[in-house]
């Protein structure tokens, strides 16, 4: 026996405006067609039922997160979809890209939750973008 992720929760201040958020970053998570958000809930549905659900904390981020998302470009480099994210209102956190296994950039979203966008596996095996 072993147990299956079925959500995972994002603490926020503003639940509904970090769903909104995240639902422009990543492509495969979408508000449920029955979804109800609430002031303290907000749910986007991804695959295979499994969810982002932001949920209403009083207390602000202080230090950095002990579990994050990675999330993988696709269709695009890293650095495109970096330059897309902070557009959308995301800071840079740390810039790792250029070290040996390919590197990756750490963001923060609105709230300051950290996240992480990897290279693209065309990338990381040293195809140059205008290949891609």
């Amino acid at each position: 026996m072993a147990s299956r992720v079925a959500n995972i929760s994002v603490d926020a201040h503003d639940p509904i405006a970090q769903a909104r958020w995240w639902e422009q970053v990543v492509d495969d998570f979408h508000v449920a067609p029955d979804g109800v958000w609430s002031d303290d809930d907000a749910e986007l549905l991804g695959p295979g039922g499994r969810s982002l659900e932001f949920l209403r904390v009083p207390d602000a981020k202080t230090v950095k997160n002990r579990m994050h998302l990675c999330l993988r470009p696709v269709g695009t480099t890293v650095d495109a979809e970096v330059e897309r994210i902070v557009a959308l209102g995301a800071s840079v956190v740390d810039d790792r890209r250029g070290l040996e296994d390919g590197g990756w950039v750490v963001l923060g979203d609105p709230e300051g939750n950290e996240f992480c966008v990897l290279g693209t596996s065309a990338e990381d095996a040293g195809i140059e973008p205008a290949q891609l």
